[in-house]
């Protein structure tokens, strides 16, 4: 029997994968270790919304984490939550969704406290690496690797577990499939010669949360029926987004915040009705514009219906020239094909977005579900079911994945099972037909939109995804 075999191996230190390790220590399993291939831990990615669904999960993994979370969130805000018993603050920030002549269509609050009273938890805003540096001081330095790229993942019955294999080394491999991407390289000396280093460990259990762009899916899927699905899919949609838009003419920048703005820090402008493909996804165009609490200037993210091959290769003026297109074809106002034209090209960054489908349709056959389990392995987040950003809904599912996960893996921990291959595909069997349905479901929303289509569509998503009882939802995992 060998020696130094962790009880789980978790691959992907982000802020999933980072929840998954943190639920598995409150729950006392503690022989476990975090893997990324990240040289070092750095500020990358965007701002992420945790809405109550995903802190509710949070919450349940460990209040400590939650309340960190919560904290470091609500800190960068400059604001805290008030009692939840107290009355609504009148002047409470909103999000208001308006048309092409900046009038309100519906608008919500952004403030903790409404969502709390609303949906019995609230919701915060921080920045990706601000959340991964909170979740990681959770957590024992020694466990969370950095360095580590995951290459290989063979299973060794004869040893009951599984081997990962990995490299350090001093190349960055870049990710053509996140939400964002970072044009910014690593420290590296590149006179140097690369140097490798390989290393294995082993594990009873193996969680991959490594991100769309997962390693882990690619291997389990290789030359099997699902190889098809291995790397992600296109969606249809992509983004044009700029951080800042200095030196706007004054009328420029008083018509803007006069029709559009009006006060708020963000808004998002639309059609009053978005017209639908024949597949019954939207074509809508949307522009989110907002001003940098630091700089008080203009920044925008057009999300639009595109072919891949039509952003390809373009960067700087040739996306704003495409973007001013898109908005010319969806009939936006002159004033803002003005802002786009005004961008600094330096400034202009694109982002396709793809999709890992939780079930694939076919009219001549069964739909397809891509498995997300094999043996001893099992894929969480972006890595089983990853999507574009619209109902911001890829962070906060990923936490509702992760706390399934560690409540399975603690029932195989307490009954001893690490060694019953059957108990263990049981286990993840579950997680999968308790989460999948539900990521059909939300997939479904961020494609089509239709949450936004009418007020009680809203409100029925909203209830759905915002209100539902987390405590209940484990109940029925811990008797199915």
């Amino acid at each position: 029997m060998l020696a130094d075999i962790y009880d789980v191996v978790i691959v992907g230190a982000g802020p999933i994968g980072l929840a998954t390790a943190i639920g598995l220590r409150k729950r006392g399993i503690e022989n476990i270790l975090v893997l990324d291939q990240t040289r070092a831990f750095r500020p990358v990615g965007q701002v992420l919304d945790l809405l109550p669904n995903g802190l509710k999960s949070l919450r349940y993994l460990d209040p400590h984490a939650y309340e960190a979370v919560k904290n470091a969130a609500l800190g960068l805000s400059n604001s805290q939550p008030s009692n939840q018993k107290q009355n609504t603050p009148k002047s409470s920030p909103t999000w208001a969704f308006r048309n092409l002549q900046g009038q309100i269509m519906r608008s919500m609050s952004v403030s903790f406290d409404n969502w709390f009273q609303e949906y019995g938890e609230g919701r915060v805003s921080l920045a990706w690496y601000d959340l991964q540096t909170t979740l990681r001081q959770q957590l024992p330095q020694e466990i969370v690797r950095a360095n580590h790229r995951c290459i290989n993942v063979v299973d060794e019955p004869e040893n009951d577990c599984v081997r990962i294999d990995c490299v350090s080394d001093t190349t960055v491999e870049a990710n053509p499939y996140a939400h964002w991407n970072d044009n910014k390289t690593e420290n590296l000396d590149t006179n140097s010669p690369a140097s490798v280093t390989n290393k294995s460990f082993r594990a009873r259990l193996i969680v991959a949360a490594d991100g769309i762009n997962s390693t882990i899916r690619r291997v389990l899927y290789k030359d099997s029926f699902y190889q098809d699905y291995a790397k992600p899919e296109y969606s249809g949609f992509a983004a044009i987004s700029c951080r800042e838009v200095a030196d706007i003419p004054a009328e420029v920048e008083a018509e803007i915040e006069a029709t559009f703005l009006q006060n708020s820090r963000v808004t998002t402008i639309c059609h009053d009705e978005v017209s639908r493909k024949a597949v019954g996804e939207m074509e809508d165009t949307r522009m989110m514009l907002f001003r940098s609490r630091i700089t008080n200037q203009f920044g925008y993210l057009i999300h639009f219906a595109s072919p891949l091959a039509a952003l390809q290769g373009k960067s700087g003026s040739s996306l704003i020239n495409l973007a001013v297109k898109v908005f010319e074809q969806a009939g936006f106002p002159d004033v803002l094909k003005q802002l786009v034209r005004l961008s600094p090209p330096e400034n202009i960054e694109q982002r396709p977005y793809y999709i890992h489908r939780a079930i694939i349709a076919d009219s001549d056959t069964t739909p397809i579900q891509p498995t997300w389990n094999a043996g001893r392995v099992v894929l969480v987040g972006d890595a089983a079911h990853g999507m574009p950003p619209f109902m911001a809904q890829g962070a906060n599912q990923g936490l509702e994945d992760a706390l399934a996960v560690v409540a399975l893996i603690a029932q195989i921990a307490a009954e001893n099972n690490w060694n019953n291959r059957q108990a263990i595909t049981e286990a993840f069997q579950k997680y999968e037909q308790l989460r999948r349905p539900w990521m059909a479901y939300v997939q479904e929303a961020t494609l089509t939109r239709h949450p936004h289509s009418s007020e009680h569509n809203w409100q029925q998503y909203s209830q759905q995804i915002y209100g539902r009882n987390v405590e209940q939802v484990m109940k029925e995992l811990a008797n199915s």
